[in-house]
């Protein structure tokens, strides 16, 4: 398959809440929405989120930028994309969070080899409170668990899940309170996981590689240096060894 240039920009936000669990447990709760059995990533479990829109941005304001720099770790979440996150919110759960609000976290490159090549920036925010009502057109229930749960259920076969859908679940457990885990965010520079697919037998994934994985680009190259995904077998394993000065 021939590689193809990003096709545009999304943004999602994973909404946060303080545990409600039986006596008051500790940690957090993230809302996600099931899309219908049918069209794009059916049945997946993912977090409230859609394609950033011309409307978005404001008469002067930059372009986004480009493949190569879009989401480096310097970089600041355009403005256009923040308002994009917050108007999709709205549209999809009738939740009001303001574009202000909203702490970056990430930002997913698609694989070069990917049909739909869409750059997704992951927001943070708290929950704001107000009654969920789903565009049913595009979710079909919604949910509210702590990333362990939601690990747990994709591990039994429960839950379909994505890889940036998985990988930002798993940043979050150990997350003690939805105040501490925006804090610690805002702390932190944006991360940027430009994504690189390992193919066994027969075509299939096996993993989903980032920088720093000692076969990131390279399938045939030999090292111990893991950021990576393995998608072989439930569950999934997320590896990512400490870089070597």
């Amino acid at each position: 398959m021939p590689t193809s240039a990003i096709a545009g920009d999304a943004a999602t936000v994973v909404i946060l809440r303080d545990g409600s669990g039986p006596e008051g447990a500790a940690g957090v709760e993230v809302l996600l929405l099931e899309r219908p059995g049918r069209g794009s990533f059916a049945g997946a479990w993912a977090f409230p989120g859609g394609r950033v829109d011309p409307g978005d941005a404001l008469p002067g304001e930059p372009p986004l930028p480009g493949e190569d720099d879009g989401g480096a770790p310097a970089l600041a979440a355009p403005l256009s994309v923040c308002r994009a996150a917050a108007r999709e919110t709205l549209e999809e759960t009738a939740l009001v969070i303001a574009a202000d609000d909203l702490v970056p976290l990430s930002c997913w490159v698609p694989p070069q080899r990917a049909e739909k090549r869409l750059r997704t920036w992951f927001f943070l925010a708290a929950d704001p409170g107000g009654e969920i009502s789903l565009n049913e057109a595009e979710h079909v229930a919604f949910v509210w668990l702590s990333p362990a749960a939601a690990l747990e259920r994709h591990a039994a076969g429960e839950m379909i899940l994505l890889p940036p859908t998985w990988v930002t679940l798993h940043g979050l457990l150990g997350a003690e309170t939805a105040a501490l885990a925006l804090a610690e965010a805002g702390a932190r520079a944006l991360t940027r996981f430009a994504s690189y697919q390992l193919f066994g037998e027969e075509g299939r994934i096996e993993a989903v590689l980032w920088d720093g994985d000692a076969q990131y680009g390279d399938p045939e190259a030999v090292g111990e240096a893991r950021h990576r995904l393995t998608l072989t077998a439930l569950p999934w394993v997320y590896e990512r060894t400490a870089p070597r000065d």
